[in-house]
């Protein structure tokens, strides 16, 4: 959690966006699909990761996601992300997804769920990225448990090189 040279603020690449959930957006039951949050959560991801990195980033991996409530056609998709942790080429990104209603302005925790990115330079190969600086409570207990989550993804790949 150390800041060096060309280290970033959590506050300089964190984005919220709002898009109306619409008729193509929903799927056979009439809610809004999950890929298509799924999608629109990736798009949002992406963007904290190349502000975060400056340079091209790719989808490494996408933590589980979880739906704690379906969101509607006609609820506003309120998308939280922000970078937790960073590695030497590679960063965690969380999103948080919310819905509100906008006739009567309720809003609620629909989602969550944590993406790695990897940095690529002009060759496609990965590159090193700044650090991050958490600062209030919360970035600095997101950035520990992403520390955590780190930690086991990387045994889980190790685990599954050896069942190979």
């Amino acid at each position: 959690m150390q800041a060096g040279v060309g280290a970033k603020k959590v506050s300089e690449s964190e984005i919220s966006t709002v898009r109306l959930m619409m008729p193509t957006d929903a799927n056979v039951s009439g809610n809004v699909f999950g890929g298509a949050i799924m999608r629109y959560m990736d798009e949002i991801a992406s963007i904290v990761a190349f502000r975060h990195s400056g340079k091209k980033v790719v989808t490494a991996s996408i933590d589980r996601m979880n739906f704690y409530r379906p969101v509607y056609i006609g609820d506003l998709l309120i998308m939280k992300a922000a970078v937790n942790y960073v590695g030497k080429t590679s960063m965690e990104v969380g999103v948080r997804i919310e819905a509100q209603n906008p006739k009567t302005g309720e809003v609620s925790h629909t989602g969550s769920c944590y993406l790695t990115y990897v940095a690529l330079d002009a060759d496609g190969k990965p590159t090193p990225i700044p650090k991050v600086i958490p600062e209030t409570p919360e970035e600095k207990k997101r950035y520990g448990q992403a520390e955590a989550r780190r930690r086991t993804r990387k045994a889980e790949v190790e685990s599954e090189k050896r069942d190979d």
